[in-house]
């Protein structure tokens, strides 16, 4: 069993890597092989549409692009498990992922028919950290996410999303312009929950492996 965890977050020791890692913990526990990959460490940019890989005789489920992610997509359709920690922001994933999305989804898409390209299974998790707390993520993120991520189901493992809400930003409130957040709740939060949310993360990455 290989699993692929991608932190799009700019933080490597933040919200999301935390989580992330305690999924990573979780896997190699039950058994898993994984890599671990900061994706703001990789230099590429969002689809280019040159069609390279839509051209007649090429390798499918391939992005001929050369930068440092062609070789990333690689690893992931070879892969049983991938698991994506991202911060939300305005609303939504961040631009590297949505990025990495763009690059997956076209390579395995047809323009004969718009199926599939990609016969393998790649299970997949994904990790969402936010400011909003859990009511907000009920109301409006649980089912907005879901249609934002769908584009994971050209993986055809089936995704499963785990949230961790109302996130510390900072360890100090008072150097920055940040009226709008409550310090001592935001920081009895991360005491409570965040460990919690850990936790969850750690079954998570097991789970993914065991199932």
């Amino acid at each position: 069993m290989k699993m692929i965890l991608i932190n799009a977050s700019p933080r490597k020791n933040g919200n999301t890597a935390q989580l992330l890692k305690s999924a990573q913990k979780g896997a190699l526990e039950a058994g898993a092989e994984t890599e671990y990959v900061d994706l703001f460490d990789l230099t590429f940019t969002g689809c280019r549409s040159c069609l390279a890989c839509k051209r007649k005789g090429m390798k499918r489920c391939h992005c001929y692009w050369k930068d440092d992610l062609s070789p990333l997509l690689d690893r992931i359709f070879e892969a049983d498990a991938l698991v994506i920690g991202c911060p939300v922001y305005f609303g939504d994933i961040t631009a590297s992922l949505q990025a990495l999305l763009e690059r997956l989804q076209f390579c395995c898409m047809s323009y004969d028919d718009y199926s599939n390209y990609f016969t393998g299974h790649v299970k997949t998790g994904v990790i969402l950290t936010m400011n909003a707390p859990e009511s907000m993520y009920e109301a409006w993120y649980r089912e907005a996410f879901t249609k934002r991520l769908r584009g994971l189901g050209y993986l055809n493992g089936g995704t499963q999303i785990l949230p961790s809400c109302d996130t510390l930003q900072v360890d100090d409130y008072s150097k920055y312009n940040m009226g709008s957040f409550n310090e001592s709740h935001k920081k009895r939060v991360h005491q409570t929950e965040f460990p919690r949310d850990l936790e969850k993360a750690y079954s998570f990455g097991k789970q993914l492996v065991s199932e």
